[in-house]
C-alpha cells in the first residue's frame, strides 16, 4: 500500500508541475503577444485615426461658432475631403467624382417626382463600372466604404425630395457638406440629411458629448485588439477543445467568424466615435440633449436571439436606411420578393464581391425562413418565441415558461450556427493580394464545401417543416 501511495504521489506532483509550467508558458506567451501585437495594434490604429479625429474636433467647433450656414457647410466639405486624401490620397478623387455626379442628377431631374429611382440606377450604373476594373480592384477595394456611404446619402436625399420630407433642393456646398461630412464619410454612418442640418446647428460642447465620444472610440481600440490579438487564438488558448476533424473544422470557423465580428465592431464604434465628436448622433428631448448614437450592438450579434436581431444590430443605421428606401418601396412586389430586393441592393451597395453577395443573399433566405417558421410556431403554441421580443400586453398564453425559454434558447444557438457557418468565409489566410482584391468565388465555395453547406441545408430543412405546419 505505502509503494502505491507514493506512486500516486508521485504521479500527482508531476501533473501539478507540468500545470503550472504550462501555466507559466501561457502567460509568458500573452506578455509576448501583448508587447508584440497589443501595443503595435494600439499605435498603428491611433496613427491612422487621430488626424481624422482632430478634424472632426475643428469641425464640431465651427459649428458651435456660429456664423453663416454656408460657411459651416464649406468647412464641412472642406473637412470631409482632406480626410479623404489622408487615407486615399489622391483616389479620393473617385468619391468627389461621385458626389458631384449624385448632384448633377439633383439638378437635372430636379422637377421629377421620381429622382430616388433615377437617382438609384445612376449610382448603380457607376458603381458597377468601377467594378468592372476601371481601376485596379486594390484601391476600388479601399474606398468602396467611403463610396457607399456618399451613395446611401444621395439616394436617401433624393428619396425624402420626392416624399416632401425636404422642402427644396439644397445648394451645392449644402450637399457637398453633408455627403462629405467628416465625422462619417470615412468610416461611416449614414446618417439622414435632417441629421446633417441639426449638428450644423451646434449645440453646446458637454462633458457628456466628449465622454460618449471617448468611450465609444475606446471601444472601438477594443474591438480592434480582439480582433486582431485575441480571437485568433480562442481556442488553442482560452478554450483549449480537441476533438475530431469535424470539430475542429467548426470551432476554427467560429474563430475565424469571431474575429470578422469584431473587425465589423471596431469599424462601428469608431464610427460612432467619429460622428459624435464631429457633432452629429444626439437625440434632443426639449432641453435635454443624448448623445446616444448606436451603430453596432455586439452583444446582440454574439449572443444572439434570432438572425434578424443580428441582421439589425450588425449595423444599424445602413438596416434603417434599406428598410427605409429600399424594403418599404419594394414591399408592393410581396415580403419575400422585397426582403430580396434588399439583401440584393445591400450586396450591389457592398460591390461585386462574391462572397459578399453569397453571404447577403444566403442572409436574405435564413431570416425570411426563421421569422416565417417562428411566426407559425408561435401561432401554434400561443408561445412568445417570435424573431423579436413580445410586447408585455402580447396576446400568447405562453410567455416565461421553461419549455419556451428553452426553443428561444435553440433558436439562439442556431442563430450562432448561422453566423459560424457564414463568417468561415473571412479568413484572410496567407494571401494578402487575395484579401485586397476581394475573396475569389472559389474560396468562398471552398470553406462552405468543407462545413458541408450545413447552414443551407439546416434552412432547407426548416422551410420544408415550415411547409408541413401550413
Amino acid at each position: 500500500m505505502s509503494l502505491i501511495y507514493v506512486y500516486v504521489c508521485v504521479c500527482v506532483c508531476v501533473q501539478v508541475c507540468s500545470c503550472r509550467m504550462d501555466m507559466s508558458s501561457r502567460v509568458a506567451f500573452w506578455q509576448e503577444l501583448a508587447e508584440s501585437c497589443g501595443l503595435v495594434t494600439v499605435q498603428q490604429g491611433l496613427q491612422q485615426v487621430w488626424r481624422l479625429l482632430l478634424l472632426c474636433l475643428i469641425c464640431r467647433l465651427c459649428f458651435r461658432l456660429g456664423g453663416v450656414s454656408s460657411v459651416k457647410h464649406v468647412v464641412s466639405a472642406l473637412a470631409g475631403m482632406y480626410s479623404l486624401f489622408l487615407f486615399f490620397e489622391w483616389h479620393m478623387l473617385w468619391v468627389l467624382l461621385l458626389s458631384v455626379l449624385c448632384y448633377l442628377i439633383l439638378v437635372l431631374s430636379r422637377d421629377s417626382s421620381t429622382r430616388g429611382l433615377f437617382l438609384s440606377a445612376v449610382i448603380l450604373i457607376y458603381l458597377l463600372i468601377g467594378e468592372l476594373h476601371l481601376i485596379d480592384m486594390a484601391t476600388w477595394n479601399k474606398i468602396r466604404g467611403s463610396q457607399m456611404v456618399v451613395a446611401m446619402k444621395a439616394i436617401s436625399l433624393a428619396f425624402d425630395l420626392d416624399r416632401g420630407a425636404v422642402g427644396s433642393l439644397p445648394s451645392p456646398a449644402e450637399f457637398l457638406g453633408y455627403v462629405l461630412f467628416v465625422g462619417s464619410v470615412i468610416f461611416g454612418p449614414w446618417i439622414s440629411f435632417s441629421s446633417y442640418k441639426t449638428a450644423t446647428e451646434g449645440r453646446k460642447l458637454s462633458w457628456l458629448w466628449l465622454q460618449s465620444s471617448s468611450i465609444s472610440l475606446l471601444k472601438s481600440q477594443i474591438c480592434l485588439l480582439v480582433s486582431t490579438c485575441i480571437a485568433p487564438y480562442l481556442f488553442p488558448l482560452f478554450i483549449p477543445i480537441h476533438g475530431n476533424t469535424v470539430t475542429e473544422k467548426w470551432l476554427r470557423a467560429y474563430e475565424t467568424a469571431v474575429s470578422f465580428h469584431f473587425s465589423n465592431y471596431f469599424v462601428g464604434h469608431l464610427s460612432e466615435g467619429t460622428s459624435m465628436l464631429a457633432g452629429a448622433g444626439f437625440t434632443e428631448e426639449k432641453d435635454n440633449i443624448k448623445w446616444d448614437m448606436s451603430v453596432v450592438k455586439p452583444l446582440s450579434v454574439e449572443m444572439p436571439r434570432s438572425m434578424v436581431l443580428v441582421v439589425t444590430s450588425w449595423n444599424i443605421p445602413m438596416s434603417r436606411w434599406l428598410k427605409t428606401y429600399v424594403f418599404k418601396n419594394a414591399m408592393k412586389l410581396g415580403t419575400f420578393p422585397a426582403i430580396l430586393v434588399t439583401y440584393t441592393a445591400s450586396a450591389l451597395l457592398h460591390g461585386l464581391s462574391f462572397h459578399l453577395g453569397a453571404v447577403l443573399l444566403s442572409l436574405g433566405f435564413i431570416t425570411y425562413v426563421e421569422h416565417v417558421l417562428r411566426k407559425r410556431l408561435a401561432s401554434i403554441f400561443s408561445a412568445c418565441i417570435l424573431s423579436r421580443p413580445c410586447n408585455p400586453g402580447c396576446s400568447h398564453h405562453h410567455k416565461k415558461e421553461y419549455w419556451v425559454v428553452v426553443l428561444n434558447l435553440v433558436f439562439s444557438f442556431l442563430a450562432i450556427f448561422h453566423l459560424t457557418y457564414l463568417g468561415s468565409m473571412f479568413d484572410p489566410g496567407v494571401d494578402e493580394q487575395e484579401v485586397e482584391e476581394g475573396y475569389a468565388a472559389i474560396h468562398t465555395i471552398q470553406r462552405w464545401s468543407e462545413l458541408s453547406w450545413a447552414s443551407h441545408w439546416v434552412v432547407f430543412a426548416c422551410w420544408v417543416f415550415y411547409r408541413l405546419t401550413q
